[in-house]
């Protein structure tokens, strides 16, 4: 019986496109308070129970209708597929499980499962490549609690952010090559925004993160927990493994809320200024998210194709996520296939403490 599992974790999706579904994972994503972190409770519960959840089902509901498969959600489908294209790499011995921190399938339920099976090691990759509190580390801290709680005796040990990592630079230019021979005028590398505030509020020295001139290329263990920082890197990677002219590429952010300041230059506001500049055959890379999703489809795809041709711009291309790539396979087969390296199946009882 197999006593070593990888486990993938994305964000998540709505059950259906019907308002209620939607309000319902809605509820659970901005309830957490490390994605909605302020104004400070109560006041906190008051805009999301009294003003966004009464407001931004319906209109969300319809964005997500507009990218639905027959099959149910693409984040959800393509997950699938990659887990079980995953599994097929790596063979019966090492089950690959999947779950979503919002949603369906479940991290406790999942945890559960593993443990009932005989697993004793656990490998956690988080499908997201740069650290954030609000993506990363939640994913983190909500599967070490349910471990904690449901399979205290289970190790779990968790691949790190893999924005910089050589196999996932090249697995990116694997999916992005082909878009690249195109005809194009400009490369918008679109991430997704979080507050300027979480980049300080991650930031451990409180010295570094927007204080520090050019701090994202200042070295500094700020750096292991910075958003930014990391994707600049995987920015400036991408671009020398492609080889690409740097006043023809750029960094923007998309999916900001209103209320605060967020990371700048914002995606949309881009797309209406590059066709004013003579950039008007356009490709767009979403490299924040490894499957595609409402973020990418609907917001880049649709509005944001829509935005920029009605900007004056002739062409523009969203270059796919990585998805279900071969390229992206092998990159998390060899990930795992390390770990196990260094994780033979225990031998014996279980351990007298976890190893988390």
């Amino acid at each position: 019986m197999p006593d070593r599992a990888v486990l993938l974790v994305n964000l998540g999706s709505p059950d259906s496109t019907s308002v209620a579904d939607v309000r319902r994972y809605l509820a659970e994503f901005l309830g957490d308070d490390r994605v909605l972190d302020a104004p400070p409770q109560p006041l906190r519960w008051l805009l999301l129970h009294g003003i966004i959840l009464r407001t931004r089902p319906a209109k969300s509901a319809h964005a997500y209708a507009s990218i639905w498969t027959p099959a149910g959600s693409p984040l959800i489908v393509t997950s699938r597929s990659v887990q079980q294209k995953l599994a097929a790499a790596l063979g019966p011995d090492v089950p690959v499980a999947l779950a979503m921190r919002y949603g369906r399938p479940a991290i406790a339920p999942v945890i559960s499962q593993l443990a009932a099976s005989g697993v004793r090691k656990v490998l956690l990759i988080p499908q997201y490549p740069h650290y954030a509190m609000s993506s990363w580390e939640t994913v983190v801290v909500k599967v070490r609690e349910a471990a904690a709680r449901l399979a205290p005796r289970l190790r779990l040990e968790t691949e790190p952010p893999f924005y910089a990592d050589d196999d996932y630079i090249e697995a990116l230019y694997a999916s992005v090559g082909p878009y690249l021979v195109k005809p194009h005028d400009h490369l918008l590398f679109s991430y997704h925004g979080i507050p300027v505030r979480h980049l300080r509020k991650a930031d451990s020295s409180k010295a570094h993160c927007t204080l520090v001139p050019d701090c994202c290329e200042t070295c500094s263990p700020a750096q292991a927990t910075c958003y930014k920082a990391q994707i600049t890197r995987t920015t400036q990677l991408l671009a020398r493994r492609a080889g690409l002219d740097p006043a023809r590429y750029s960094i923007s952010f998309q999916s900001r809320l209103v209320g605060e300041p967020w990371l700048q230059p914002y995606t949309d506001f881009e797309l209406r200024r590059l066709p004013a500049q003579g950039k008007k055959r356009l490709l767009v890379i979403t490299p924040a998210f490894v499957a595609d999703c409402l973020e990418t489809l609907e917001e880049i795809r649709v509005a944001g194709r829509e935005t920029f041709l009605q900007a004056g711009g002739e062409s523009f291309d969203h270059i796919p996520c990585l998805n279900d790539h071969p390229a992206y396979i092998d990159f998390l087969a060899g990930r795992a296939l390390r770990w196990l390296t260094s994780n033979p199946p225990i031998e014996g009882k279980f351990p007298e403490r976890p190893g988390i």
